[in-house]
């Protein structure tokens, strides 16, 4: 009834149990439950919803991991940071982040399934994502000093476009390359050239 009054979604609404009421003896001196039902806001839905998603999509693949709202306003997604533990962590990071790209890409598909905003959701396991910019960053600089002293650019394997991002920052202030994009979808990698 609630919903309906609310014109509002079971996920798009709070549930709080004010009394749990009393059952009575044969329906003799029972008291009604009171609770308390309020519509969220389309942040606190997306929340929600991407949550949800998490945990319904690791109980379905059925492995031992808990996931946890790092950040309601991540700058690097523009939206929510979920990070996921778990005993199974290592199955779902995949080769080279392969498992847990397509299960971001996946909860991404549900959580804005029917919204109006788009919502983006950034899932990272165990921190393995910072670890790998991390990572990245120092190969970029190492990489940069060495197109510095040879003058010679240097092209880098194909990336995603996070570990992309990644290089281009670690090197944006560098003072004697810089960074371009060059290719087309999957095959897109990062040149480092001198600065002329």
């Amino acid at each position: 009834m609630a919903m309906h009054e609310l014109d509002a979604a079971r996920d798009e609404i709070e549930v709080a149990i004010l009394d749990r009421g009393k059952p009575g003896f044969l329906g003799l001196g029972s008291e009604m439950a009171r609770i308390q039902v309020r519509r969220l806001t389309q942040s606190e839905a997306g929340q929600s919803s991407a949550m949800e998603s998490v945990s319904t999509l690791l109980r379905h693949m059925r492995v031992s991991a808990v996931s946890t709202l790092v950040n309601a306003h991540d700058k690097e997604s523009g939206g929510l940071a979920i990070d996921i533990e778990g005993e199974d962590s290592g199955l779902l990071i995949g080769r080279k982040g392969e498992t847990l790209r397509a299960m971001q890409f996946v909860v991404n598909l549900i959580v804005n399934k029917n919204r109006e905003s788009r919502l983006r959701v950034l899932l990272d396991v165990e921190q393995y994502r910072d670890r790998k910019h991390t990572a990245l960053g120092e190969m970029a600089k190492r990489v940069a000093n060495r197109v510095a002293s040879t003058s010679r650019p240097v092209t880098l394997e194909p990336m995603p476009p996070d570990e992309r991002r990644a290089v281009h920052i670690a090197l944006a202030d560098h003072p004697t390359v810089t960074t371009e994009s060059t290719g087309l979808g999957t095959g897109r990698r990062v040149s480092i050239n001198p600065k002329l």
